[in-house]
């Protein structure tokens, strides 16, 4: 299975690196991704997250996490995201291990018109554990990169996770994790520490790493994975102060449901909609080191704190209706629904959603209508003949269509005509009346 899933990803990765690809969750649909570091730039929002491989035979770690490089992704709507390609190799970092694949979770941030990459990796001369990580940093001239490392990493600094902030009056911040959370001002070349490092015991008790720390409103907000029971969840504390006393205050985001250990974040505001992008494992259910970024809608209570977010296959942005929309990406479903791999060899292949029962159902939510689109077009497989009902807004809105389908011997595309559209944002709803029915994607034109 990871030979497959290897063989895939080398493939992807070569033929789809510097284009663009429409995604909901996972975001990144033609390589692993984890650690996902979201920055708002220009205008642009850019995740800059770790890059999980299977590595060359008889090198890394076959049992763990496997990192040689980094890709940085960008987009304007959060469904279309560009692969600007590999901003920076473990081998071409002076002070770094380049045979470690360690290159684990990384930050980006702007100060002065230059873009500084900070990122942890195993020195030359490391042991084992968290004790021979070190931060690096890297410095370019635009988002994308690349990078080129310095020749020495921070020091001071022995660790994993770094997180940099720069706050209102200008004063840089760096936060890591080693068994705990530490913090430390930067000085102004965003490359030496300017304070001690502190310790800040958010909680007590249970692994804690990856430390993400925004403000909002005078609030500041430091935020990290945590094992309070046997995998992480995400939480967060406040201070008034970026180098506290922070006060725990709950949980962001439970432990994933399928088992996945990490999970690994960060919270940006973009277009005046604030974001959490994390991880899941979708794409490699059975191996927990080949991650996939995703990212969920994010909102604040009237008094400032955090509402929990439900992980979704929906994801965020705006569908255009003329676009492929990935029914499987669901919004929500009944219970009777189901998901399925397209092809369990070939998981970036994605999956279809199952209609098995009368009344089951399927919500994908914010669709753009575009006015007089009159036809549909449905990938669709049916183990029986049947009828599907076609809405907008919910199972009892406007019907679209009334489709009639007929057995078929696999999946095949089908085109049916349906109600003329107008335009505006909408939700659509699948709902299987008779029959058997498996649908990959749907289209309007």
């Amino acid at each position: 299975m990871k030979n497959l899933i290897f063989n895939t990803l080398v493939l992807n990765t070569l033929l789809l690196s510097g284009i663009s690809v429409l995604a909901q969750n996972p975001l990144i649909t033609d390589q692993f991704t984890a650690d996902p570091s979201a920055r708002v730039f220009n205008g642009k929002i850019y995740v800059y997250p770790s890059h999980d491989i299977v590595p060359p035979e008889g090198e890394g770690r076959a049992d763990w996490f496997n990192m040689e490089d980094y890709h940085v992704f960008s987009s304007e709507d959060l469904t279309n995201w560009t692969d600007h390609g590999v901003i920076l190799d473990q081998k071409d970092v002076p002070w770094a291990d380049p045979k470690a694949y360690s290159m684990w979770a990384p930050d980006a941030i702007e100060k002065d018109g230059k873009y500084y990459f900070y990122f942890p990796t195993r020195q030359k001369t490391a042991k084992d554990g968290e004790a021979g990580f070190s931060i690096g940093v890297g410095i370019a001239d635009q988002p994308e990169g690349p990078f080129v490392p310095q020749e020495r990493s921070i020091e001071g600094v022995g660790g994993i996770d770094p997180n940099v902030f720069i706050d209102a009056d200008g004063q840089a911040y760096l936060y890591w994790s080693r068994d705990k959370i530490y913090g430390a001002k930067l000085k102004d070349n965003m490359l030496e520490l300017a304070s001690e490092p502190m310790i800040f015991e958010v909680p007590k008790k249970g692994h804690i790493e990856g430390p993400w720390l925004f403000e909002r409103n005078g609030t500041y907000y430091l935020t990290y994975p945590h094992v309070a029971n046997n995998t992480e969840r995400l939480e967060y504390a406040t201070s008034d102060n970026p180098m506290g006393p922070f006060v725990h205050r709950g949980v962001i985001m439970d432990e994933s449901p399928t088992g996945v250990w990490t999970n690994h974040h960060s919270i940006v505001e973009y277009k005046d909609q604030w974001y959490l992008f994390y991880h899941h494992a979708d794409y490699s259910p059975d191996f927990d080191k080949l991650r996939s970024i995703r990212a969920d809608s994010l909102f604040f209570e009237p008094d400032g704190s955090i509402r929990k977010v439900e992980p979704t296959f929906r994801g965020v942005g705006v569908i255009k209706a003329t676009d492929k929309i990935q029914i499987d990406r669901f919004s929500s479903k009944s219970k009777e629904a189901s998901m399925a791999f397209n092809d369990p060899e070939k998981t970036f292949d994605g999956w279809h959603i199952i209609l098995n029962e009368p009344g089951s159902w399927v919500r994908f939510n914010s669709v753009e209508l575009e006015d007089g689109l009159g036809m549909l077009n449905l990938r669709l497989a049916a183990e029986t003949e049947g009828t599907l009902e076609v809405r907008l807004g919910a199972e009892d809105g406007q019907l679209l269509a009334e489709i009639e389908f007929s057995e078929t011997s696999g999946f095949k595309n089908e085109k049916f005509s349906i109600q003329k559209l107008k335009p505006g944002v909408r939700d659509l709803f699948l709902i299987l009346r008779k029959g058997k029915l498996k649908v990959d994607w749907l289209q309007f034109e």
